[in-house]
């Protein structure tokens, strides 16, 4: 007994010293807020004040010394987030995760963003400025790395740490191009439709932007000083170590719609959820020179930002500029492929991607005219022919990082306008207000018109020499507004009117959106900060609320359950609300997944109804096809001696409906609220781990808002036991240039990416609740309410531990 209590001593002991071993470096692994540090290559001591929400308020005595300083509080705060996004678009990641990132590693190794980060270093001015303060954003992240704190992900996964490179900083932006892109998932599912259904299933899908009814007005004014491939990759994205890019709502009011007479701007671009969040917010201020920026980790020039003079902000513009050929080979030779000028040879090339614990894998590249060949670069191609993937991105000139660089250190409006020209891909709408009154929608990226015949909905023919003329357009034509006369410019992902009667095709979202903020918008005239702030998170449903109506007439009240007829009143007496005590669109949500399964499954196959379900084409059709009385979809090819009809599908789908929600939630309706099925956790890709799961994510929390209102909380519609939010707003923001040093902002977890630091999650509940809070300009308050980080040049060392 005595050695029984002897060794149990001793094994308690050895716990508690593991314990707080563990403690003690998760302690020491904090992020350093205050005192100072000697750092290399810094011409002036710089002073960085940390506010209350951790955000660093830099002030340097040259722009130089400010991306210095940036450069080490980003990693300090985001270094493992660094080196999850560097790896994604070089495919790098199995040399950190294994056999578990290998696919994603075939993919982006294969498609040549690596090559095009390559080709732009060597044409990049190395005396221009956006190269030497990018130099300096590089050195100040590797002099963290070289002698600041490991993150605790390096030490849990065995990661060593290498030098950052300017080519990290190119590869980042170009793994964001690609997740803005949704031809990659759609035109390989449609064409695989259309191999397997009439034409007549596709043409009521609304692939011919028939359902974009509004449009963003064009006004041409000036500025005043007033399947398998498609599931693989859709699986790829989904699955993503990185969040992707997916819509946004940003609108601008000029003086004329304000109550101040001052311009107010909206942003909140959806990204998927991740922790960390997406965003590092930074405010940078030096004599000729102050920024408040959003930052991706490892980028040193903020995508979005706004100082005293300008503001501006981004959504998706949703254009094609990706297509897939399939190339014809050359039957008496198979490195050979058809072209009108004869059979030409494939490029080929050889890559090795190194896999954590195991052998290193050979990835064999091909490469016709078009780009990179699929097969081979993505598991399980059914397709015999080659399909080649052509991308806007690697075929034009690579200018990312000039681009960013520029928009954030314009001198006017024109000059703001005349850089987004530099921007070839993606396809964003820029938006942008100033203190003059100048008000702007612009769309960026090299747009093409394609002959009528060519329908670049579906994979094209690589061989005919038609399907691949592009006739390139000057920026000039580029869908925008500037100053329009409406008085204020606005986009929700939503088609641009034609101009010079060419709708330019893409994969854009339905109105829902679009026409609810152009409803309030137009409502009124004496907009404030407050109000402005308000409708960002407006939550109503209207067009799902007459989707509802629609479908309730076609209900069979008799034949309903006591269970059923309490959720028919509750759906009569909806008023579109989304908000968490809300029972409606626990019960619609039910509704419409069954409504999907039951309408398109049968026809598509399980495969292609899954990979349906995560383009925007599925969103388009909800209000559409509730309205076609005689749709093809209607019937169940399964039952062969019968045909259904709208009423029996809708009757179907709303018994099955209930039926989930019994069964989920017990038979007590109140417990069917909103905020029980709709729940958002940010999650860290070590959250994977049981044991690391509560130590890393973020939540979850209950949240309101819903798919496709102005508080777009983007869930699955495949989804019928919970509506796990995916994505949303990255961040809100409210600039008021009438008071813009009371802006205000919000980000979904907080700035920190290190679990220790009281930033990893400080807005974390603030962003469910929909609070916002003050982006500090003003240097006395700033002072007044943070913590000081002193950099000291190494010249004269003084350092305080």
């Amino acid at each position: 007994m005595k050695t029984f209590k002897k060794t149990l001593l001793i094994l308690l002991s050895i716990l508690a010293l593991l314990a707080i071993s563990i403690f003690g470096y998760l302690q020491y692994s904090k992020p350093k807020y205050e005192g100072e540090i000697s750092i290399k290559n810094l011409s002036k001591t710089t002073d960085v004040y940390y506010d209350e929400y951790g955000i660093p308020h830099i002030y340097a005595a040259n722009q130089k010394d400010a991306f210095l300083a940036l450069g080490y509080v980003h990693a300090q705060d985001r270094l493992w987030q660094m080196e999850l996004l560097r790896r994604i678009a070089s495919g790098r990641l199995s040399e950190v995760f294994g056999n578990a990132a290998l696919e994603s590693d075939k993919f982006f190794a294969g498609i040549g963003i690596d090559e095009s980060s390559e080709k732009a270093i060597a044409e990049l001015d190395k005396n221009s400025e956006t190269y030497q303060f990018t130099a300096a954003y590089l050195d100040g992240i590797n002099q963290y790395l070289e002698n600041g704190k490991t993150p605790i992900e390096y030490t849990i996964l065995g990661l060593k740490k290498e030098k950052f490179t300017i080519k990290d900083v190119y590869n980042t932006f170009g793994y964001m191009t690609f997740s803005f892109a949704m031809a990659e998932r759609t035109d390989p599912l449609l064409s695989s439709l259309k191999n397997k259904l009439d034409i007549k299933y596709l043409n009521e899908l609304g692939i011919k932007s028939e359902f974009n009814t509004t449009k963003i007005k064009n006004h041409q004014g000036n500025f005043e000083d007033y399947t398998t491939i498609s599931k693989a990759i859709t699986q790829l994205i989904g699955n993503s170590f990185a969040p992707p890019f997916i819509g946004s709502n940003s609108w601008v009011l000029a003086p004329e719609k304000t109550k101040n007479k001052k311009v107010i701007f909206e942003n909140d671009p959806h990204i998927g959820f991740s922790q960390p969040c997406t965003w590092f917010e930074a405010h940078l201020v030096c004599p000729e020179y102050e920024t408040y920026g959003y930052f991706l980790a490892g980028t040193p020039f903020p995508l979005l930002a706004h100082n005293r003079e300008y503001a501006y902000g981004l959504t998706m513009f949703e254009n094609d500029d990706l297509d897939f050929f399939q190339e014809t080979v050359n039957p008496e030779n198979s490195n050979q492929y058809k072209t009108v000028d004869g059979y030409k040879n494939f490029e080929t090339t050889t890559k090795t991607i190194k896999v954590k614990d195991t052998l290193s894998v050979k990835l064999n590249i091909k490469k016709s005219i078009h780009g990179p060949i699929m097969n081979g670069l993505i598991n399980n191609i059914k397709s015999k022919n080659p399909v080649a993937m052509s991308w806007i991105y690697t075929q034009q000139k690579n200018q990312s990082i000039e681009a960013v660089y520029k928009l954030s250190h314009a001198k006017s409006a024109n000059e703001f306008y005349a850089n987004i020209a530099l921007i070839s891909s993606p396809g964003l709408n820029i938006m942008y207000g100033d203190a003059k009154g100048n008000i702007a929608w612009i769309t960026s990226g090299k747009l093409y018109k394609v002959p009528i015949s060519v329908n670049p909905n579906f994979i094209l023919d690589g061989a005919n020499g038609l399907d691949d003329k592009k006739e390139f357009i000057n920026f000039s034509q580029n869908p925008h507004a500037i100053n329009p006369p409406w008085n204020y410019v606005a986009t929700a992902n939503n088609q641009p009117q034609a101009v010079d009667g060419y709708l330019y095709p893409g994969y854009y979202l339905p109105e829902n959106r679009s026409s609810r903020i152009k409803s309030l918008l137009e409502a009124k005239n004496n907009w404030t900060k407050e109000e402005v702030a308000n409708m960002s998170l407006d939550n109503v449903a209207e067009i799902d609320k007459k989707v509802v109506a629609n479908w309730l007439q076609y209900l069979e009240i008799n034949s309903k359950s006591d269970k059923e007829k309490q959720a028919i009143t509750i759906l009569k007496n909806w008023n579109g609300s989304t908000s968490i005590d809300q029972i409606a669109p626990t019960i619609y949500a039910k509704w419409l997944s069954f409504y999907f399964e039951n309408t398109f499954e049968d026809e598509m196959g399980t495969s292609e109804f899954e990979t349906y379900l995560s383009t925007h084409l599925a969103k388009q059709i909800i209000a559409n096809q509730g309205l076609n009385e005689n749709s093809i979809w209607w019937d169940n090819v399964a039952t062969k001696s019968f045909e259904e009809t709208k009423k029996d599908i809708i009757n179907k789908a709303f018994k099955q409906a209930i039926s989930s929600l019994e069964k989920q939630f017990g038979s007590d309706n109140a417990k069917w609220v909103w905020g029980n099925f709709h729940t958002l956790e940010h999650e860290h890709p070590l959250g994977e781990v049981a044991v690391l799961k509560s130590f890393f994510n973020v939540g979850p929390y209950k949240v309101s808002g819903a798919n496709e209102v102005i508080n777009n909380m983007i869930f699955g519609y495949e989804s019928y036991e919970n509506a796990n939010v995916q994505a949303g707003p990255s961040t809100r923001r409210i600039i008021d240039f009438s008071d813009v040093e009371n802006s205000w902002s919000i980000l979904p977890t907080g700035n920190s990416g290190n679990p220790m630091s009281k930033h990893y999650n400080d807005q974390a509940q603030m962003y469910a609740d929909g609070k916002f809070r003050k982006m500090k300009m003003n240097k006395k308050e700033i002072m007044g309410t943070s913590r000081k980080l002193v950099f000291i040049a190494k010249s004269y060392f003084s350092y305080k531990s």
